[in-house]
């Protein structure tokens, strides 16, 4: 698979001290969408915005469902793994570092099967209003990186147990989890936007 595979908006970083983010869009958005996100969560970085290659009635996504909240689990992965070549092919391309991932609701849910199924590809993950990619995934070692897990109490889209499964999953896995259940729907809200800029300033002092 070539690069180009994946049509993608790339914004070069502005400080090279900020880590380079991996930005991954909802089910109808494109690779604009997240843009002002990640400028906002962790000015100065790289971002690197693809664009789902599966539709759905004309809206972008990452990778099939069969109903809403029912994934084709088959699909997910080879998707995972298209994603995880498409971000090393980048990488070289654009002489960056493992990403950070930042996905919301279908690109988080795409952002947890690539850290189950390639960890090595992205260096943390922040993922808003995901659930559970793949009801039986690889053992993963994670080793420590570092994931910010950000749920809506009132979430009429991934069930209240499913983000405690999916912390718990990574924990096993050996990543450093930060979970936290906020008063809001499955839309994002001004306090994703805090808690996952604090979460990155955080990460990069650790780092230093």
């Amino acid at each position: 698979m070539t690069e180009t595979a994946f049509i993608h908006r790339f914004e070069p970083a502005g400080d090279a001290g900020s880590p380079p983010l991996l930005l991954l869009h909802g089910t109808g958005g494109d690779e604009n969408d997240l843009l002002g996100l990640g400028q906002m969560i962790s000015p100065g970085s790289a971002l690197l915005s693809p664009r789902g290659r599966v539709l759905e009635h004309g809206m972008p996504r990452f990778f099939r469902r069969l109903a809403e909240g029912v994934f084709d689990e088959e699909d997910v992965a080879r998707r995972a793994n298209e994603l995880g070549d498409f971000v090393a092919e980048a990488r070289q391309r654009y002489g960056i570092a493992a990403p950070i991932a930042v996905g919301f609701s279908n690109g988080a849910n795409i952002a947890a099967a690539l850290l189950l199924l390639q960890p090595d590809v992205l260096a943390g993950a922040i993922l808003l209003r995901a659930m559970v990619p793949l009801s039986d995934p690889p053992k993963a070692a994670l080793g420590g990186k570092p994931v910010l897990l950000l749920s809506g109490h009132g979430d009429p889209i991934v069930p209240a147990s499913n983000s405690p499964r999916l912390a718990a999953l990574f924990t096993e896995a050996g990543a450093r989890v930060t979970h936290k259940v906020l008063p809001a729907g499955h839309q994002l809200s001004q306090a994703d936007v805090t808690l996952a800029r604090d979460w990155i300033g955080n990460a990069e002092s650790r780092a230093a």
